[in-house]
């Protein structure tokens, strides 16, 4: 029977664990608290939380979810990277930083029920932000209807600058 103390991290990791998009999984071992703090902070900005928190009460916390995780994921020192908006901002700023400070390994994430590898994570992570997909996907859907309403126009106005044209011939003539 877990402790007064483990039932409160269960609950917090548990808050945590829900109020997420995704995780990021990572090996922490070689970094310095000052380190692990700047990492903290960039991932803060782009609307994530690093936690360090006891695999087996993280496996309580995560419930039924952690069937679907590989136990490599949450074994040995870890710490669990919550992201709360922009999974792939969030990814971006683990990565980085993983890039910057050798010592971070990224084991891999769960992002929508799924558990991805660590070459899975930093795919995710080159993904632009989820506003620029937004437009790109809006920009992709409205080429075809703004071409369609080109020829369209075209169609109908052609004969109407042809009328004109012809008026204005017309009226040349006659004033000569």
């Amino acid at each position: 029977m877990p402790t007064a103390e483990k039932e409160k991290t269960i609950a917090q990791a548990k808050d945590w664990y829900t109020r997420s998009v995704g995780v990021v999984f990572t090996d922490y071992r070689g970094l310095k608290v000052r380190e692990l703090q700047h990492l903290r902070t960039a991932l803060k900005a782009k609307g994530g939380e690093l936690h360090v928190v006891k695999n087996t009460l993280f496996r309580l916390a995560a419930g039924e979810d952690i069937q679907k995780i590989p136990e490599e994921m949450h074994n040995g020192p870890t710490a669990i990277a919550f992201l709360y908006g922009g999974e792939a901002e969030g990814a971006k700023a683990i990565l980085d930083y993983a890039k910057f400070n050798k010592s971070l390994k990224i084991k891999g994430g769960f992002f929508g029920g799924q558990a991805l590898a660590a070459k899975q994570v930093e795919a995710l992570a080159s993904l632009p932000p989820r506003d620029v997909l937004i437009a790109q996907l809006i920009g992709t859907i409205v080429a075809p209807l703004t071409q369609l309403i080109g020829t369209v126009e075209a169609l109908y106005a052609d004969p109407i600058r042809t009328v004109y044209a012809a008026a204005d011939k017309l009226a040349e003539g006659a004033a000569a």
